[in-house]
């Protein structure tokens, strides 16, 4: 996300709840995700792991951006 959009973020999430759980959300699974790929080797099970994160972290970031356009 861009500077611009974690600011407006931040602001909104502080009134409302679904804006502060989505991009609490998508904060943990960025922390996941950096964990895993800081992993030298990871086995199978991670990687599929890992791109399933990447999905959901995505899935989150979409819902996220249209609800605070939807707000702006």
């Amino acid at each position: 996300m861009q500077a611009d959009e974690i600011k407006k973020i931040e602001e909104l999430a502080k009134t409302d709840a679904q804006v502060k759980e989505l991009y609490e959300k998508h904060s943990e699974l960025k922390k996941i995700i950096q964990k895993l790929e800081e992993k030298p080797h990871r086995i199978p099970a991670e990687e599929v792991e890992l791109k399933t994160l990447k999905k959901e972290k995505l899935d989150v970031k979409t819902n996220l951006l249209s609800l605070i356009e939807n707000k702006a």
